[in-house]
């Protein structure tokens, strides 16, 4: 029986293993896939390493088997990085359970908010376009909808936290994919997903990152398990990690500053005339806080510009957004144990066909598909962006140069 994570494991910390543990002991599964973000991230922000040493450290931990997320969908929203993740794992063909954390501890209640979201029912649209034409985001617009549509505002309050939000889109694919995945529901331990202070042994990934971030180390090693830390603290030392979005903060501006408002249109999500305010706050301030709070207001949400922003620096389009949307996905493999090996050679045995991918130079030269084309080049383009921001050794073409890993 084989278990299915979806996570950026930013970094791999103590909370990871205790959902993995968790997992492991309901389901009783003895293999498990991890399909994990790459270098950028679902909120528009940089992994504080980069995938490979992600990989690393949740194979550390326990997982068998660690997928790439192409680009597309781990810097996409909620709904189509949730469904490229899931359109990966059902393409195994293995895969009998998907686990994942929530805020939320009923997965029924979950489940009813995404049969509303996938069915879309009459009343509910009707609720969530008078809410779109108040001006309000899509995020809380979708809000009032569901308590609307369900008249109960206690779901109101499940789709203001964000695992729940990403659990609601995993179980809405998996009813769109007719998926025969078994979702199961770990709910999250101590500190939330945002926290930034340090909560002892299980703090977020957020505190951590911002341990390091602003060098306030002390705690670090309470919060991570011992391989994650020793492989950090390496990486660190090396000046082979990001500190902060921050790193790219100049090459965004430049390019908002020298692309006209045309190409700044076509960029994923940018729609309603908001190529032209942040054309407009590029040219009159020079840090990303100060532009993001110039351009957000009640209709487009701080995260939703954030994530704009990360599509300037890797020149993500509406158009190769949408085609994520309509195409499967390849499998990238970035790391494997003994275990992870036999879940491969079951993968291969129940779905030949499947696009699996082990050296990307093989990948390219054999490939005919246009669009995986693009989905590669794109996953390329972000690794050679991200390296930018190392302190030291900010090497290109490291996806061709990185060996899968095997432990």
């Amino acid at each position: 029986m084989v278990l299915g994570i979806v996570a950026e494991y930013n970094p791999f910390h103590n909370g990871h293993l205790y959902h993995l543990l968790k997992s492991k002991e309901i389901t009783k599964d003895d293999y498990v896939v991890a399909v994990m973000g790459g270098n950028f991230t679902q909120r528009g922000e940089s992994s504080i390493v980069d995938k490979w040493t992600k990989a690393e450290m949740a194979m550390a931990g326990g997982i068998d088997l660690v997928i790439e997320l192409p680009a597309l969908y781990s810097t996409s929203s909620a709904e189509n990085f949730a469904d490229g993740a899931i359109k990966i794992l059902d393409s195994l063909k293995v895969v009998d359970h998907l686990s994942f954390g929530s805020e939320c501890s009923e997965l029924n209640k979950l489940n009813i908010i995404a049969n509303v979201l996938y069915e879309e029912p009459k009343d509910f649209k009707t609720i969530l376009a008078e809410e779109l034409a108040k001006g309000v985001s899509f995020p809380k617009a979708r809000e009032k909808a569901v308590v609307g549509y369900l008249k109960d505002v206690s779901f109101g309050n499940i789709l203001s936290e964000p695992n729940n939000i990403l659990g609601i889109e995993y179980l809405k694919s998996l009813k769109k994919h007719r998926s025969k995945i078994k979702p199961v529901l770990v709910p999250r331990k101590a500190s939330g997903h945002l926290n930034l202070d340090y909560t002892g042994t299980i703090s977020s990934a957020s505190a951590i990152r911002n341990m390091i971030k602003t060098g306030h180390t002390k705690n670090l090693k309470d919060a991570l398990t011992p391989s994650s830390y020793t492989i950090l603290k390496e990486e660190i030392q090396q000046g082979h990690f990001i500190r902060d979005f921050l790193e790219f903060e100049k090459i965004i501006f430049y390019y908002l500053r020298t692309m006209d408002t045309e190409s700044i249109k076509k960029l994923a999500d940018v729609s309603e005339g908001l190529e032209n305010a942040l054309k407009k706050a590029a040219l009159s301030c020079n840090r990303i806080d100060e532009l993001v709070a110039m351009v957000s207001s009640k209709r487009y949400t701080g995260t939703r510009i954030q994530r704009i922003l990360l599509y300037v620096l890797l020149h993500i389009t509406q158009k190769e957004m949408d085609i994520s949307k309509k195409i499967m996905p390849y499998v990238r493999v970035l790391g494997f144990n003994d275990k992870g090996k036999q879940i491969l050679s079951k993968i291969t045995v129940k779905n030949p066909d499947l696009k699996i991918v082990t050296s990307v130079k093989k990948f390219l030269d054999e490939n005919s598909n246009k669009n995986l084309q693009m989905l590669m080049e794109k996953d390329i383009l972000a690794t050679n962006v991200y390296t930018l921001g190392y302190g030291q050794d900010g090497l290109g073409n490291l996806d061709f140069t990185k060996r899968v890993l095997c432990r």
